[in-house]
């Protein structure tokens, strides 16, 4: 699974991902001695590719970098959701690749990673990528939530709306538009497509494409769900539900 940053400082690495979910400054936040973070454990950082969301701290942070460099103590690569003037400065000097603009709730601790610093890319080695729909079908303004399964393979008895893989040759709407006739027998209008976005979970990363629908009836349920109701956005999301749903609805403008 490759997902695609900036450029901050070239170069190339691999190693185990170190991350912290806090801004961090090399000055004072590691023993220059041994390469330890002075907090998060007193982990190691010499080697890793450290991630954390941004630098903060004095300028001389850079230099700290710069010191850890030259003592084989520095991280092999940094990762950061925005580069700011301290640690780019720190990097560039120290030859050390540095990507950001990445989402950091992507990863995890200890993922494999390879990042090219020519590229902007960051490869999560063990990690596979599903493509997916989620598809919300409306009626008279409430939604057809829908409860999965103990058949099924993934989120087990979770609500959510209609949800499935894009086959070999799909498009997502049409993807979108076979599963909501699968799984509730409905015939569905597109109101609105969303923007797609990134779920992980453990050692899957899914892609989600959010439709909007809209239909009349009743649904006919299938083998992959227990039950369904008509609910208002907030009585969907005040169940128990498939993850990140309430980026679903925001993204097909269903919530605020």
């Amino acid at each position: 699974m490759i997902l695609t940053g900036r450029v901050i400082s070239p170069g190339y690495a691999e190693g185990k991902l170190l991350l912290l979910h806090e801004d961090f400054s090399f000055l004072g936040g590691v023993d220059v001695s041994t390469g330890r973070l002075r907090t998060n454990g007193g982990e190691s950082l010499v080697g890793r590719v450290f991630a954390f969301p941004r630098g903060k701290g004095s300028t001389v942070g850079s230099y700290t970098l710069f010191d850890l460099k030259t003592k084989g103590l520095a991280p092999a690569a940094i990762i950061n959701s925005e580069a700011e003037t301290i640690v780019t400065t720190g990097a560039v000097i120290s030859s050390i690749p540095l990507v950001d603009r990445l989402d950091l709730s992507l990863f995890c601790d200890g993922d494999n990673v390879r990042v090219d610093g020519y590229a902007g890319t960051v490869e999560l080695t063990d990690v596979r990528l599903r493509e997916v729909v989620t598809g919300i079908i409306v009626r008279d303004g409430k939604i057809l939530g829908m409860e999965r399964s103990n058949k099924v393979k993934y989120f087990k008895g979770k609500w959510g709306g209609v949800s499935g893989s894009i086959e070999k040759g799909e498009s997502p709407l049409e993807a979108a538009v076979r599963e909501a006739e699968e799984e509730t027998g409905l015939h569905v209008r597109l109101l609105r497509r969303g923007e797609s976005f990134f779920i992980r979970d453990g050692n899957i990363m899914w892609n989600v494409y959010p439709m909007l629908f809209e239909a009349k009836g009743e649904p006919v349920l299938n083998w992959e769900h227990f039950s369904c109701a008509w609910l208002r956005p907030e009585e969907l999301l005040a169940r128990d539900t498939v993850p990140r749903l309430d980026e679903v609805l925001r993204r097909l403008g269903q919530i605020l």
